[in-house]
C-alpha cells in the first residue's frame, strides 16, 4: 500500500499557482518524491501465493497421498513420479496465473480513472494515478474527484453517499457560504443550476462546504479545485480498504460452473469409495492397492480443469476485447456479448462523428449557411448572440461548444459576444420543458434579461405565438430536420423583479412559462454519421442483431440520419412523449415495431431497457450522461463512451467504448461470439476426455480386470488435457460465418444437458471401443502390461482425436488440423514426444506399468484409433443435422 500525502487545507502548498497549476516539471518530482495517487487496493497475487492455492486444490491433495501409498507399498519411483509431477502443475498453473494476471492488469491501466488538471497553464486529460498535491483539477458534471481538494473557483454539487450514506448532493461553494442561494451570486464558472422543483426556486442540499472527497461524484456544476490530499491520506484512503478495492462477484456462468463442479466433486468420493471397497472386498486386493485405484478413480471424475478455463477464457477474452478498443469493466458482459439481440445506441457520437457544427440559421424571413459566406448578415446578429447567452461559458455538450465556436467566429469584433457574462439563475432542461433559460442582470437594477434555446416546439410553446407562426415554425423544423439537423429554437425575453431585502436575491418564477419571450429563429446543427456505420449496420443485421436508435432530436432528423446510415426500412419513430402516454404492454407492443426513438430523456431509455428485456430480448445500451446510468445498468449490457462520457455513466457500464464508434461494439459482439465458441468447444472437450479415463479406470474393477489406468498414467494425461483445455482452444481463430447466425439463446449454457451429453456421448463411445480392445486382446492371450500399453497409447492419441473433434463440428475430425491456430501443432507435437518417451525409455515403460506393444500392438492401436475416427465422426453428423434443425428453428423465430 502506498502511503498517501496531504497539507493542512488552510495553508497553501509552495509552488501550486491556482491560474495556471503546477509546471510539469514540479509535478514529476511531486510523482517521484510521494508516489502515485493510488487508493490501498489488491495487489497482484504473488507466485506464493498462487503456490499456496495449488497446495490446497484436491488433486494435488491426491497427488500427494497417492504419492505417499506408493512409497507405503515401496515403490519409491512411482512416488518420485507423482510427487514430481506436483511441481509440473505448480509450473502450468503459474504460466497461466502470470498470463490471465497480465491481461488483467492491462485492464486496470486501462479503465483507471482519469483526471482533467491544469499543468503550465493548459488544461490536460492524465491518468488519476498521476494526480499529485498541488495540482489543479477541473471538475464538470459527472466526473468523479480524484483526490480530496480545496474548491477555489465555481460551485458543485456532490454526491458524497460513498462518505456519508446520504444520498442528497453537498452544495460546494468557494467562499463555504452557509446558504445555497449564494450559488447564484457567487463569481466563478457559469452556474448548472436545475430547473425549479416543487415549487422552491433552489434546491436544498445537506450542508455545504470547499472541500471535495476523492471518489465522490460531481453532480452539477463547473469548477476549479486544488489538491490537497492523494492516496490512503485522502477521506476514502483512511476508511480502508473495503472502499476502495470492490471484488466483482462471480458471473453466472461461474456460478453454474462452481455447482456442477462440487456436485462432481461429491460424486467423485462416493464412487472412488465404493471403487476401494469392491477392489479390497469384491476382487481381494490389498488395501493400498484398492485406495490407489479409488484415488485413480476420483481423480479421473474431478473436472478440475472447468475453473481454471473460465477464469482464462473470461481474462484472456477481456484483453482481445481491449484491442477494439473496447474496455471490459465487469467479466459477466463478455459472456452476454455472445447473446445480445438489441442494440440501443445513441445516435450523437455514436453513430455520428460528434463534430457538432452550426450549418444553418433560419429568422423566417431570412436563411443562413456558412458555406461560402465570408461575412454574417446583420439580421442573424440577435440570433446568434442569444443563443450563445442560453449556452454556459464553459459548456461540456458538443451542441453548446458548436455554438460557441460559431459565434466567436462570426461575431468577433462586435458588441454581441459577451464572453464572462454570468447567470444570474437558470432553469434547465427538463421533462416538462425541453427547454432552459438564463437570467442576466441588465443596466436597470431590476430589469433581467433572458436567453432561451430548447426544442423548437418548447420554445414556440414559451414564446405563446398564434397558431400560424407555430404552423410555419413547424414547417421549417421539419424541412430542416429532413436534411439530418439537428434543429433548436431561440428566443429572448425580459422581466422584472424586486429582491424581498435589499440584499437578497430576486423571487424568481418557478417555472419559464411565467415569464415572456420572443421568438428570434431556428438553428441548425449538423452531426454528419461516421464512414463506418453502414457496413457495421449491415453485419449486425446479418448477425441477428436489431439496432434502435436512441436520439433528443426531431422524430425527422432521427429518420433522415437511419436513413444515411441505413439503419431500418421502417421509417416510424416513437417519441418520448408517446412512450409516456402507453402502457408497458402497449408499449412493449409497439417496440417490436419501430427502431428510431427521438425526443428522449434519460427516463424514457430506462423504461425502453426494462421493456426490452421483459419481452425477453437481451438489451445492450449506449449512454454517456450521470442520467444514463440507471438506464445503463439496468441493460444486460450497458456501453459507456469512453471520450464524450462522464465517469458516473462509465462506472455504470460494463463496457467502455474508448473511440466512441459503433463499428467498435460490432467488433466485441464479434469477439464475444467467438470466445463462447471456444470455451463452449472447451467444455465439450474436458467433459468428453473425462469419460473414457472414468471408464478405464471403473469398469476394470466391476470386471475383476487388472488395474488399466492408475495415479502416474491419469497424472500424465493430465500433462496434455491442462493445456488443451486453457490454451490451445482459447487460442482458436472465429469460425467462419459467426457473424451470419442468430444469437444465441441467454439459457444456452455449455453446462447444459445437450452440450455436456454430446460431450458424453462421444467419450462414451471411445471408452467403450478401448474396453473393448483391451477385452478382445485379453482373449487372445496379451498380459496386462502389453494390452495396457495399446489401450493407454490409443487413450492418449484418442485426445488428439477429442481436440480435434471439438474444434468445428461442421467438418470431419481431421479438417480441424487445416485451420490456422499456432498452438495446435505444438501440441501435436508435445504429445508425439510425451507418447514416444513413454514407451521408447525403458525406465519409465516400467515405472507406467507397460510393454513394448510391437507391430501387432501398434497395428491393433491403429484399428482402434481408426474406430474411434469413425465413431466420433458419426456422432458430429448426428449432433450437427441436430444442431442445424435447431438452429433453423431459432432463426425463423428471430
Amino acid at each position: 500500500m502506498i502511503s498517501g500525502h496531504e497539507s493542512p487545507p488552510d495553508k497553501p502548498l509552495p509552488g501550486a499557482l491556482e491560474a495556471c497549476g503546477l509546471s510539469a516539471t514540479e509535478a514529476a518530482h511531486r510523482l517521484a518524491a510521494e508516489g502515485p495517487n493510488l487508493l490501498p487496493g489488491s495487489a497482484p497475487k504473488s507466485g506464493l501465493a498462487i503456490v499456496r492455492k495449488v497446495v490446497m486444490e484436491p488433486m494435488f491433495l491426491m497427488l500427494l497421498a497417492a504419492g505417499g501409498i506408493y512409497l507405503a507399498l515401496g515403490d519409491p519411483a512411482e512416488a518420485l513420479f507423482l510427487l514430481g509431477f506436483v511441481f509440473v502443475v505448480i509450473g502450468i498453473t503459474l504460466i497461466q496465473e502470470r498470463k490471465t494476471q497480465r491481461a488483467l492488469e492491462s485492464l486496470r491501466e486501462l479503465s483507471a480513472p482519469r483526471a482533467l488538471v491544469i499543468r503550465d497553464g493548459q488544461e490536460q486529460r492524465i491518468p488519476g494515478a498521476g494526480v499529485v498535491r498541488g495540482d489543479v483539477l477541473v471538475l464538470h458534471e459527472g466526473d468523479r474527484i480524484a483526490a480530496d481538494a480545496r474548491l477555489f473557483e465555481g460551485q458543485l454539487e456532490v454526491d458524497e453517499s460513498l462518505l456519508t450514506g446520504e444520498s442528497v448532493p453537498v452544495a460546494k461553494l468557494p467562499d463555504a457560504a452557509t446558504s445555497v442561494g449564494a450559488m447564484n451570486e457567487a463569481p466563478g464558472r457559469p452556474k448548472q443550476s436545475s430547473a425549479p422543483s416543487g415549487g422552491s426556486a433552489v434546491r436544498e442540499a445537506t450542508s455545504v462546504g470547499a472541500m471535495l472527497y476523492a471518489s465522490t461524484v460531481v453532480t452539477r456544476g463547473v469548477g476549479l479545485a486544488e489538491v490537497q490530499a492523494i492516496a490512503s491520506a485522502t477521506a476514502v484512503g483512511r476508511i480502508g480498504a473495503d472502499l476502495a478495492a470492490t471484488t466483482e462477484p462471480p458471473s453466472a456462468l461461474q456460478r453454474a460452473s462452481h455447482q456442477l463442479v462440487r456436485r462432481l466433486g461429491a460424486a467423485a468420493l462416493l464412487l472412488a469409495g465404493a471403487q476401494v471397497l469392491l477392489g479390497w472386498w469384491w476382487n481381494g486386493r490389498p488395501l493400498l492397492e484398492s485406495i490407489l485405484s479409488g484415488i485413480a478413480l476420483a481423480m479421473a471424475i474431478l473436472p478440475e480443469e472447468i475453473p481454471v478455463i473460465l477464469t482464462v477464457f473470461l481474462a484472456l477474452g477481456a484483453w482481445r476485447i481491449s484491442k477494439q478498443k473496447v474496455l471490459t469493466r465487469r467479466m459477466s458482459a463478455v459472456e452476454a456479448l455472445g447473446a445480445i439481440t438489441v442494440l440501443a445506441v445513441d445516435k450523437t457520437g455514436t453513430l455520428t462523428m460528434n463534430r457538432m457544427e452550426v450549418a444553418e440559421l433560419d429568422t423566417g424571413s431570412a436563411r443562413f449557411t456558412p458555406d461560402g459566406a465570408s461575412e454574417l448578415p446583420e439580421a442573424f446578429h440577435l440570433l446568434t448572440e442569444f443563443a450563445m447567452l442560453a449556452t454556459p461559458g464553459d459548456p461540456f455538450d458538443p451542441m453548446e461548444k458548436a455554438i460557441h465556436r460559431f459565434g466567436h467566429d462570426w461575431l468577433a469584433g462586435t458588441e454581441h459576444v459577451h464572453d464572462g457574462r454570468e447567470a444570474e439563475f437558470e432553469y434547465a432542461l427538463s421533462g416538462e420543458i425541453l427547454a432552459m433559460t438564463r437570467v442576466f442582470a441588465s443596466s436597470a437594477p431590476t430589469q433581467h434579461l433572458l436567453a432561451t434555446k430548447g426544442a423548437p416546439e418548447a420554445v414556440a410553446d414559451l414564446c405563446h405565438l398564434p397558431v400560424e407562426r407555430r404552423e410555419a415554425i413547424h414547417a421549417q423544423v421539419e424541412a430542416m430536420a429532413e436534411r439530418g439537423l439537428r434543429v433548436l429554437g431561440v428566443a429572448r425575453g425580459r422581466w422584472s423583479g424586486t429582491p424581498a431585502a435589499p440584499d437578497a436575491a430576486p423571487l424568481w418564477p418557478k417555472s419559464q412559462h411565467d415569464f415572456d419571450f420572443e421568438f428570434l429563429g431556428l438553428l441548425g446543427l449538423a452531426d454528419p454519421p461516421r464512414p463506418e456505420v453502414p457496413a457495421a449496420l449491415a453485419e449486425c443485421r446479418r448477425a441477428g442483431v436489431r439496432v434502435i436508435m436512441l436520439t433528443g432530436d426531431h422524430p425527422a432528423t432521427a429518420r433522415a440520419i437511419a436513413r444515411q446510415v441505413g439503419l431500418s426500412e421502417r421509417p416510424e419513430v416513437i417519441t418520448g412523449a408517446e412512450m409516456a402516454a402507453l402502457d408497458d404492454a402497449a408499449l412493449r407492443e409497439r417496440l417490436r415495431q419501430v427502431d428510431l426513438c427521438a425526443r428522449l430523456q434519460p427516463a424514457h431509455k430506462l423504461r425502453l431497457v426494462m421493456m426490452l428485456r421483459a419481452g425477453g430480448e437481451v438489451v445492450a445500451m449506449t449512454g454517456d450522461g450521470v442520467n444514463d446510468a440507471p438506464a445503463l445498468k439496468a441493460a444486460d449490457i450497458g456501453i459507456a463512451m469512453g471520450e464524450r462520457g462522464t465517469d458516473v455513466a462509465r462506472e455504470a457500464a460494463s463496457l467502455v467504448l474508448l473511440d466512441d464508434s459503433f463499428a467498435r461494439i460490432v467488433g466485441a459482439i464479434r469477439q464475444g461470439r467467438r470466445i463462447d465458441d471456444n470455451l463452449r468447444k472447451a467444455t465439450r472437450f474436458t467433459f468428453a476426455v473425462h469419460v473414457p479415463v472414468i471408464a478405464l479406470t471403473l469398469v476394470p474393477t466391476l470386471l475383476q480386470w487388472p488395474v488399466l489406468l492408475m495415479p502416474v498414467h491419469i497424472v500424465l494425461l493430465q500433462l496434455l488435457i491442462d493445456p488443451a483445455c486453457s490454451i490451445v482452444f482459447e487460442a482458436d481463430p472465429e469460425a467462419s460465418g459467426l457473424m451470419e447466425r442468430a444469437p444465441r439463446p441467454v439459457s444456452d449454457s455449455p453446462f447444459g444437458m445437450a452440450p455436456l451429453g454430446y460431450a458424453v456421448l462421444q467419450g462414451l463411445g471411445v471408452a467403450g471401443l478401448l474396453l473393448a480392445g483391451y477385452a478382445w486382446l485379453a482373449a487372445q492371450g496379451w498380459n496386462a502390461a502389453q494390452g495396457r500399453s495399446v489401450v493407454f497409447s490409443t487413450l492418449m492419441l484418442s485426445v488428439m482425436l477429442l481436440i480435434l473433434a471439438n474444434r468445428d463440428l461442421r467438418r470431419p475430425v481431421f479438417r480441424g488440423m487445416t485451420d490456422a491456430n499456432p498452438l495446435l501443432w505444438r501440441m501435436v507435437m508435445a504429445m508425439g514426444g510425451l507418447l514416444a518417451a513413454v514407451l521408447g525409455l525403458p525406465w519409465l515403460r516400467q515405472l507406467m506399468g507397460l510393454a513394448l506393444p510391437g507391430p501387432a500392438g501398434l497395428a491393433a492401436a491403429a484399428a482402434l484409433l481408426a474406430l474411434c475416427i469413425l465413431w466420433l465422426e458419426g456422432v458430429r453428423r448426428a449432433g450437427w443435422r441436430r444442431a442445424e434443425a435447431s438452429g433453423q428453428t431459432r432463426q425463423r423465430h428471430a
